[in-house]
């Protein structure tokens, strides 16, 4: 066979420039709210500015006022079993923490922190009832091998929502690649084996790899990445339930803030870079293999800088409810713009057990009877 000549190193360009679309939900819920006179968009009360034309919008003053007077009287509470700062409301007298159930909380000053505030907020959508109806739904599934006595950990008063922190990157990832492109062909060749005695010639198809190299360059555009800064919410736990959509964000006011519990950011801006870096190095990665062309390839090599780059600090809505069963820390989560649920439920061994030693007795019973039966007809 004839396999055609290997390029000499050529250099494969491809260029991208849309930012990733992975990060948007299918359903979240519409604006509503008056037309604004310039677009005719719908503009939600306390918005400042029109989200589609930024024209000035009018916020009531009386419901400004008083949301901005009630989150600057809120209560600051730092866990002490996990780290968290927590603003509240001031009507609160007693506070559990959301993250790890931990009554250990002592009050702080906020100016201790030091920390900058916000840039954007993303509303809730989901209202408690709404939330709390997620649960009972959720809490209930596969109930046959959850523990009898978990109604008696006394969870549902336990559902809060809370205003997480979370760093958001984009950048320009530019990356010069290399790589070994193999091309698949196959070759006809003979063989002998023996069959009933006698040694007998057979033919095979066997395949060959042809190998060359390659290079190139690829740069993307990533945006849209969010990177939990809170402490007692751990990326991987954010990444369930995920994704949200951005284009609902507001520039922060106190007021958004007003009757929810929100959370100061824990992790420190680089320390958040440094997890995006890693986050968009991958999918670099990821993208050049699949514009590699050839049947397969090796010796990959990617090396990629970041330019362009830009932060914002998020407080995006989610309900949490943490509770212990048996000295344990169950923790239930609820996008509050999308309704996205996920969570981990106590599984009671002795039921599953149960189940399973009831399947072997009712299969050694089959057997039995069946040969019970073979035994009487012979």
């Amino acid at each position: 066979m004839v396999s055609p000549p290997p390029p000499s190193e050529e250099q494969l360009v491809v260029s991208e420039s849309v930012a990733d679309d992975e990060l948007v939900p299918s359903e979240v819920a519409h604006t509503q709210g008056e037309p604004c006179p310039a677009c005719g968009c719908p503009v939600e009360p306390n918005d400042k500015f029109c989200p589609a034309c930024g024209t000035p919008h009018e916020v009531p003053e009386a419901a400004k006022k008083n949301a901005d007077a009630q989150q600057t009287i809120k209560k600051y509470f730092h866990c002490e079993t996990c780290g968290a700062n927590v603003s509240i409301d001031p009507q609160e007298l007693s506070y559990v923490c959301p993250f790890c159930d931990s009554t250990y909380v002592v009050e702080y000053s906020p100016e201790v922190s030091g920390r900058q505030l916000p840039e954007f907020v993303i509303p809730f959508r989901v209202t408690p009832e709404m939330a709390m109806e997620k649960f009972r739904a959720w809490i209930k599934g596969n109930d046959w091998y959850r523990p009898g006595d978990l109604h008696m950990a006394q969870i549902e008063d336990k559902l809060r929502g809370v205003y997480l922190p979370f760093w958001s990157f984009s950048m320009l990832a530019e990356s010069r690649w290399s790589a070994s492109i193999g091309e698949d062909w196959y070759k006809t060749e003979s063989y002998t084996t023996m069959e009933n005695g006698k040694m007998v010639t057979k033919t095979r198809r066997v395949q060959k790899t042809e190998w060359w190299p390659l290079s190139g360059r690829h740069h993307k555009y990533y945006s849209g990445y969010m990177i939990s800064a809170s402490k007692g919410l751990t990326q991987a736990d954010a990444d369930r339930i995920k994704p949200f959509s951005l284009l609902a964000a507001k520039r922060y006011e106190p007021y958004f803030l007003a009757g929810w519990a929100a959370e100061e950011y824990q992790m420190e801006i680089t320390a958040a870079q440094k997890i995006c870096y890693e986050e968009f190095y991958r999918r670099e990665q990821s993208h050049i293999r699949q514009f590699l062309p050839g049947d397969t390839s090796r010796s990959n090599v990617v090396k990629t800088e970041f330019s362009y780059e830009n932060s914002d600090l998020y407080l995006l809505p989610i309900y949490l409810l943490t509770y212990r069963y048996n000295d344990k820390v169950f923790r239930f989560l609820v996008n509050g713009q999308t309704g996205l649920i996920n969570g981990d439920k106590p599984v009671s061994w002795q039921r599953i057990w149960g189940a399973a030693g009831g399947g072997v007795a009712l299969l050694i019973l089959f057997v039995l009877i069946v040969l019970l039966i073979s035994a009487l007809m012979k």
